[in-house]
């Protein structure tokens, strides 16, 4: 068996990639959520380089083989330039001019530490100052194109992962066919819904839904939230790390929940606070169901992927048993449902 991808991370190792950028760590470390990558936190000797404005930092190392360095870099450039238009992204710091640095095969990247809480999304005027923000993040994202970073699309979120699974997730034999033949109608029905919205319209329409730069994981435990009193305070982004090309629909849905007059309501405030910076295209709306499907299916894959990673079994214990296929089947039957009733409207 191969030894664990992030084994070499002990408690030295981290410390020692700190000093190596000329950065004085006391020795106190505390590791943070993250399951994709390896996150800690790092306090600074008082009066050695950046302690006075940073004194604790913030250290992510990257799960090898995910990203290329040019895809990372790219994510980094990404947030350096929402930063620079002052919209709220928590993004890597330069260090002897570069973001991206290695230690011992290790890509890492070092910054500052943000502190906050989940935003209430139960308020709309929460929701509003979120779609405000999001509306300035895309708005510097649709300035130019990833070169490296994919897209949120049907290939890379749902027909490749399907894929990898029935080849090498090893479905119960019991749950096999039917997930197989339930997750292909759901594809089907996920296909049909882009080539709709882009297909050429008449001489007055548009001819497609725009595809910009993304943060393209915006839930909720990827923006914190500061009282609104205090210096820069409301909602900051988080977490580039799959940060993506799609339609700008991608960084609203999942900030939806509940019924769907629930959700009605959120994505009402949502765009409320959106629209007062940016236009938005309301076909969009059409594929919110069909973006959280292709996600189902996504993360299904994710997680199976990274099995070998102590973390993932401890952290989903029942994933791969034949219940968990039955709740997977099950959802996506409702989702067939939810792509065919109409969408919301705002």
């Amino acid at each position: 068996m191969n030894p664990p991808v992030f084994a070499s991370l002990t408690p030295a190792f981290i410390l020692d990639a700190l000093a190596a950028l000329g950065l004085m760590p006391d020795g106190r470390l505390m590791a943070l959520n993250s399951f994709e990558n390896r996150v800690y936190l790092a306090q600074l000797e008082p009066g050695t380089p950046l302690a006075a404005e940073h004194p604790a930092l913030v250290l992510k190392f990257y799960r090898p083989g995910r990203w290329s360095a040019e895809q990372i870099e790219e994510e980094h450039a990404f947030a350096q330039e929402l930063m620079a238009a002052e919209v709220p992204v928590v993004g890597p710091l330069a260090i002897g001019g570069r973001t991206l640095h290695q230690h011992e095969g290790m890509a890492f990247s070092v910054s500052p530490r943000r502190g906050g809480r989940a935003p209430e999304l139960d308020d709309e005027d929460t929701l509003a100052w979120i779609g405000r923000f999001l509306a300035r993040l895309h708005m510097v994202g649709e300035r130019a194109t990833f070169r490296h970073r994919p897209a949120v699309d049907l290939a890379s979120y749902g027909t490749e992962p399907r894929a990898w699974l029935l080849a090498h997730a090893g479905l119960p034999l019991e749950v096999e066919r039917e997930w197989a033949g339930v997750s292909q109608q759901a594809l089907d029905a996920v296909a049909d819904a882009l080539a709709a919205l882009d297909a050429p319209g008449g001489d007055d329409a548009a001819t497609g839904i725009r595809r910009l730069r993304l943060h393209a994981d915006c839930h909720i435990g990827n923006i914190l939230w500061t009282p609104a009193e205090l210096p820069g305070g409301g909602p900051h982004f988080v977490d580039l790390d799959d940060c993506r090309s799609g339609p700008a629909v991608q960084d609203l849905w999942m900030l939806q929940s509940g019924t769907r007059a629930e959700r009605q309501r959120q994505l009402g405030a949502l765009l409320d606070g959106y629209e007062q910076m940016r236009e938005f295209d309301r076909r969009e709306l059409a594929l919110i169901e069909p973006l959280r499907t292709l996600r189902l299916i996504h993360y299904s894959a994710w997680i199976a992927r990274r099995w070998d990673d102590p973390a993932f079994p401890a952290a989903f214990p029942g994933f791969g048993t034949p219940d968990y296929w039955r709740g997977q089947i099950a959802t996506l039957r409702e989702q067939l449902e939810a792509m065919a009733e109409p969408a919301l409207v705002a």
